[in-house]
């Protein structure tokens, strides 16, 4: 009794009330930046604020979010549809994978490789920095949780590797992770291999838990990867074998994709194996 006379009521009331709110905006903010910005039907703009030229049809696009610790929303392995319009004006849809994740916050990133008589291709071309992008999603029939396999395997093409280095950052980044994740990318030269630094640093990173093989049509002349196409024998030396517990992505031109689930299909790997982005 003592102790509670000595209690000012009216400045605990109040200390109890200011916690109560301060709870109430954490929480507020909280749900808020695990709802994200997308929206899955509506598409919201996003601001260009920085552009990055890796190469002469490559670039790299950063778009600002609402706030410096907005995050895109976007799960594991789904994409986003941007909207544009072709050289004639007319308007074009076409899916994107970012290559930042939700850990990212404040912007996210995509990495577009533009070819000349891609309509899609001219929007993004034609964009400088302060101009907006139009977003919806997320979008995609992926859907990922960790430890649903014990090791991927994954066979991309071009710019399919966006989807594939999108899960494979989210596995390794992730310390509660023990996916294993192996790798074969092909382009046609060197120069086409997109995001090669930031895949050297992974399994530079990860030694253990990532590998990455490159194969190219028209490789240099000095060169330690594959030649050609991606062929049964390069699947069996570097991918893991048919298992319950494996699974195999696929994200490439369409005769890759075709020509990779016949291999597959001859090598013993079920449909349940298989996944095409």
């Amino acid at each position: 009794m003592a102790i509670l006379e000595t209690l000012d009521i009216p400045t605990v009331g109040v200390t109890v009330a200011v916690a109560a709110v301060l709870a109430v905006v954490a929480y507020r903010s909280f749900t808020s930046k695990s709802r994200g910005c997308l929206h899955p039907e509506e598409f919201r703009k996003f601001k260009l604020v920085k552009r990055t030229q890796l190469s002469h049809n490559v670039a790299e696009f950063r778009f600002e979010l609402p706030t410096p610790t907005s995050v895109l929303g976007l799960p594991i392995g789904k994409h986003i549809s941007c909207k544009g319009e072709d050289a004639t004006g007319a308007e074009v849809v076409k899916p994107y994978t970012p290559t930042t994740l939700d850990s990212d916050v404040g912007y996210f990133e995509l990495v577009i490789k533009m070819y000349p008589q891609g309509r899609m291709s001219h929007h993004f071309r034609e964009m400088c920095v302060g101009d907006y992008l139009a977003v919806k999603g997320p979008k995609g029939r992926f859907n990922y949780q960790v430890g649903q396999v014990r090791a991927f395997g994954m066979l991309a093409g071009g710019s399919g590797i966006t989807p594939m280095y999108q899960v494979a950052r989210a596995i390794l980044e992730n310390l509660e992770d023990k996916t294993k994740v192996h790798l074969i990318y092909a382009n046609v030269t060197f120069d086409d291999i997109l995001l090669k630094e930031e895949l050297n640093g992974l399994a530079s990173s990860y030694p253990d838990s990532f590998k990455v093989y490159y194969v190219l049509n028209e490789p240099p002349e000095v060169w330690n990867g594959g030649v050609g196409f991606v062929s049964k024998e390069m699947i069996k030396a570097h991918c893991p074998p048919p298992a319950s517990d494996i699974k195999i992505l696929r994200c490439g031109p369409p005769p890759m994709n075709k020509a990779m689930a016949a291999i597959l299909d001859d090598l013993g790997y079920s449909s349940e194996m298989q996944f095409q982005f």
